[in-house]
């Protein structure tokens, strides 16, 4: 579904990225893991367009998006769930699912869209005519995610979800991510939390300084032992 091939990206003489090649298959959950500053976010953010690659391809769907404006990336079917949550804060969690759906006119399945994130999330349902700066740290999260699957995203980037949260919160969280992959989102996660993004990922890729280091099934790299010193606090 997603190709990332031989990506370069700088920041000014900062080399953010160096020949990083990476892939997602339909239906699958990928994760991105490795310390602060390995490139994860850098990644979502290049495949997004929000940051522009110096070198490489990303090929969405067989068709090369690297050169693609962010606005139209959302239109075929990528979106992200921003690092830090960025709900629009002196909007109501209503109008911030709206904004989620700007790019579709079909009133009828943005209503059914709605239906579907309130049963996602009955917390939002309960909260829909509240501003999202009053709302709690675990809701702002459910929010922005449910603002992106609003566009009813084919492939869903997911930066740092857990960040933030407390455990039982995490949890809870981590279980609605499986259900939206189960449901038909294939699912791309950039997580701290390794363990966590290991116990539901098909395969992972380890980065270090911007370059992939270690890759292969999720149930391996947890097993491994340089994984588990270096990212799973054994």
């Amino acid at each position: 579904m997603l190709v990332v091939e031989n990506l370069y990206v700088n920041y000014g003489a900062i080399k953010a990225l160096k020949d990083v090649s990476c892939h997602v298959e339909q239906g699958e959950i990928v994760a991105l893991i490795g310390a602060n500053g390995a490139g994860k976010t850098t990644i979502l953010n290049t495949i997004s367009s929000i940051v522009p690659a110096a070198a490489g391809k990303v090929i969405f769907q067989g068709e090369d998006i690297t050169r693609t404006a962010p606005h139209e990336i959302v239109k075929k079917g990528i979106s992200q769930v921003p690092e830090g949550r960025r709900v629009f804060a002196n909007m109501s969690v209503l109008e911030n699912l709206e904004m989620g759906s700007y790019i579709r006119s079909d009133k009828k399945g943005i209503q059914q869209e709605m239906e579907y994130i309130f049963e996602l999330f009955p917390r939002l349902a309960e909260r829909k005519k509240q501003l999202s700066k009053t709302l709690s740290g675990g809701e702002q999260q459910m929010l922005a995610m449910g603002r992106s699957l609003m566009s009813r995203p084919r492939l869903l980037l997911l930066d740092e979800p857990s960040m933030g949260l407390a455990p039982m919160l995490v949890e809870k969280i981590f279980e609605i991510i499986q259900k939206i992959n189960k449901e038909g989102t294939t699912i791309m996660l950039v997580e701290q939390n390794a363990n966590m993004a290991l116990s539901i990922a098909h395969r992972a890729y380890v980065l270090e300084t911007g370059e992939v280091v270690l890759q292969g099934a999720a149930p391996e790299l947890a097993a491994n032992p340089e994984v588990r010193k270096a990212y799973l606090g054994e």
